[in-house]
């Protein structure tokens, strides 16, 4: 996982012994913490559910997959995270996988200006129909992003480029509020870097393999009370 690059140590390999525990019981190759949100205490259910809703429903962050899906991931990334680059094709195979997970994106661009400007860029691309293969032309770049890659990524994923200029400047307002929203949420969700998953009410802060992955949906789902089939 990659954390703040002005603010914490990166915790890629590392983790408290309490989230070393949970991720043996869970089974996860990668350490990650897997732990419901809020706690389980009654008086803070309903306010827990409230503010997942927040998280999990944005009219401008990009979806992918169930229009309504019973497990919803909420995925926090930046698109210069080596990290967030070995769990892009994880989360791929599950879209093609489970017909009923819904993946919300939720750019988190902490590491530099190149982080900002392709997050701004791939929301951009969405109001053409074009966010799934731009985010996965923007995933393909390795090291440091500039200009000239963003642009090159566009034109791997057939984005029209006038018209994102366009759309960057007209969505301004839009783009910029769900990059605000998305930094709030993160917070409180209490990253310290990316990737993070919300998946159902498990928050999984690190890259974690398939099997994990998996894992994880089937304890959301079980949760909710739904089988997925």
């Amino acid at each position: 996982m990659i954390t703040f690059a002005r603010r914490k140590r990166d915790t890629g390999n590392s983790a408290p012994i309490i989230v070393r525990a949970i991720s043996m019981i869970l089974g996860l190759s990668v350490l990650a913490l897997v732990l419901p949100f809020p706690s389980e205490a009654k008086a803070q259910a309903s306010e827990g559910a409230s503010a997942r809703a927040q998280i999990q429903n944005d009219p401008v962050a990009p979806r992918r997959g169930a229009r309504k899906g019973d497990v919803v991931l909420v995925l926090f990334s930046d698109y210069q995270c080596p990290y967030c680059r070995r769990l892009h094709p994880m989360l791929e195979q599950l879209l093609k996988e489970d017909p009923k997970v819904t993946v919300v994106y939720r750019d988190w661009p902490i590491l530099s200006q190149g982080s900002v400007d392709a997050a701004k860029a791939a929301i951009a691309a969405n109001y053409q129909g074009k966010h799934k293969a731009f985010d996965a032309a923007l995933m393909q770049i390795s090291g440091r992003i500039g200009t000239e890659d963003i642009r090159a990524a566009a034109t791997r994923a057939g984005v029209d480029w006038k018209r994102l200029q366009s759309d960057l400047k007209l969505h301004k307002d839009d783009i910029e509020g769900l990059l605000g929203r998305n930094d709030l949420y993160a917070t409180m969700l209490g990253l310290s870097g990316t990737p993070g998953m919300l998946v159902g009410p498990y928050l999984v802060p690190g890259v974690v393999d398939m099997a994990g992955l998996r894992k994880v949906v089937g304890m959301a789902r079980a949760r909710s009370g739904t089988t997925g089939d």
